[in-house]
């Protein structure tokens, strides 16, 4: 099968350099690194390598442009994302394009990710005119309350690279509808996206007469090289992160100093429970939603599949003959199902954790390989028989790997589910409305799918609890992160 490569048009007008100060440039050092298609390990461009001078060059910009952005009217701000989220939406197709040429990930799934990410921006063009106060008598009658908000200020934000369009637009659409300015840091492995993005923003800026430094984009083959001058400097005032559980505790640490508000979206080991009342058909199709996208590379991709035991042979013939049907392959190629994994190593996790749930007694009932062809990939997988301990089980796969562990109470299913130091989405699957809400109350999560296998909306709140982080993305909770309380005692 040949490989479908990048349409040369598309390619020819990404922008590869630094956004600061709404023009693109080149490293300060001249430095470059190079992003690759996963699915062939070929180079599709390189692209400009930032140093922490360019960092604090993009935050100069930023922290400039804060006191013209944070003054314009609420409706220019509403209307200028409506105008980004239009030109998205016709540029669709190219931003689709580039997301799976870095990324891997089948066509049909990088379509819907370009609409789930614009859906960001339109919602808070909506919410940009709706940023309510507060104004009452005090209640021993000597005073009035007024409570107004205003902008926290310039904010720096660092996405990763399994949705390099939905993570940016869910931190970039709500900062600049509450009046603050951004530095974004993209992921190294997938930062053309993130670029492609913020042209489109660059040039709506620029038609509107609007503030140049808005947004900055600051791509590095090292985080920290420009991570830490922007956050040791005292002009930022929020930090965003979505990434490994791991490199939140560090950054945390890092914004300890300066007092910063954060939204930190980390690490899941996202429970699945299927009940003995579950409807069988249905869980599988949403085993498939919760698994499978990105190839299983999602933070809220089902990662331990808890059954009951009186459905659980059911449940794994199901996946079987589900998984069975899936196409691996390059995700411009038509019919592709199931893309690559981001890069080699991830492969490599995979098929350590699929050997260690062998070794603990563990059948393979599909998969459990890497197929004979060029990149990064490995077959959807499904083991039965899995220990409760096994690597598959305590860790987040980050693969196409279904591990499908048996219980026999509700009470044993919820102790399985909060097993772990994670707690950022749980899927159920039962046909016991009081259950659902029992388990509402019961399993440590900051969301809950109820027969269904997706749980993300731009209109509702994205985050989770425990090691999973703190604050939310998404509905009117992801605005007020970037929002500051006044009160006025009058």
């Amino acid at each position: 099968m040949s490989t479908p490569p990048l349409p040369r048009e598309v390619l020819a007008q990404l922008p590869t350099g630094l956004l600061v100060d709404g023009q693109w440039r080149p490293s300060s050092t001249g430095a470059t690194f190079a992003v690759e298609d996963p699915a062939t390990t070929e180079v599709v461009t390189e692209v400009a390598d930032a140093s922490a001078d360019d960092a604090l060059a993009a935050l100069d910009a930023t922290s400039r442009a804060f006191e013209e952005w944070r003054a314009v009217a609420p409706r220019e701000r509403a209307e200028t994302l409506r105008a980004v989220f239009d030109r998205m939406t016709a540029r669709a197709e190219e931003l689709a394009a580039v997301v799976t040429a870095e990324g891997g990930k089948p066509l049909a799934e990088a379509r819907a990710e370009v609409a789930y990410g614009a859906e960001y921006v339109r919602w808070y063009s909506e919410q940009a005119v709706r940023i309510d106060g507060l104004a009452r008598r005090a209640p021993a009658g000597t005073n009035h309350q007024v409570v107004m908000h205003k902008p926290v200020g310039p904010a720096y934000a660092i996405t990763p690279w399994n949705f390099p369009i939905a993570m940016a637009t869910r931190k970039i659409a709500p900062a600049l509808a509450a009046g603050c300015t951004m530095v974004v840091k993209p992921a190294q492995l997938t930062p053309l996206t993130t670029a492609f993005f913020a042209e489109i923003v660059r040039e709506v800026l620029a038609e509107r007469g609007l503030p140049a430094g808005v947004l900055a984009v600051v791509p590095s083959s090292s985080a920290r090289r420009v991570s830490e001058p922007i956050l040791a400097d005292p002009r930022l005032r929020k930090l965003s992160f979505t990434g490994s559980t791991e490199v939140g505790r560090s950054l945390l640490k890092s914004a300890a100093d300066g007092i910063l508000r954060t939204s930190m979206e980390l690490g899941g080991n996202a429970p699945f429970l299927v009940f003995e009342d579950a409807d069988v058909e249905a869980a599988v199709q949403g085993a498939l939603a919760a698994k499978m996208r990105n190839a299983g590379q999602t933070c809220v991709a089902a990662n331990r599949f808890l059954v009951h035991s009186a459905v659980a042979e059911d449940f794994a013939a199901g996946l079987v003959a589900a998984f069975g049907k899936l196409v691996v392959g390059h995700g411009a190629a038509e019919g592709t199902s199931v893309g690559p994994l981001i890069e080699a190593a991830a492969v490599d996790k995979v098929e350590e954790l699929v050997a260690a749930a062998v070794d603990r007694g563990a059948s393979v009932r599909l998969g459990g390989e890497r197929p004979d062809r060029r990149g990064y990939f490995y077959s959807p997988t499904v083991l039965t028989g899995v220990d409760r301990e096994a690597p598959t089980v305590t860790e987040e796969i980050f693969g196409p790997v279904a591990p499908i562990v048996t219980f026999d109470t509700e009470a044993e299913a919820i102790e399985l589910a909060n097993g772990t130091e994670y707690g950022l989405v749980a899927y159920a699957f039962t046909r016991d409305v009081n259950r659902a809400f029992r388990l509402a109350e019961a399993i440590e999560t900051g969301m809950l799918g109820i027969n269904r296998g997706m749980v993300s909306d731009a209109s509702a709140p994205f985050g989770g609890v425990k090691s999973s982080g703190l604050g939310r993305e998404g509905g009117e909770a992801g605005l007020e992160e970037y929002l500051d309380s006044i009160y006025l005692a009058i």
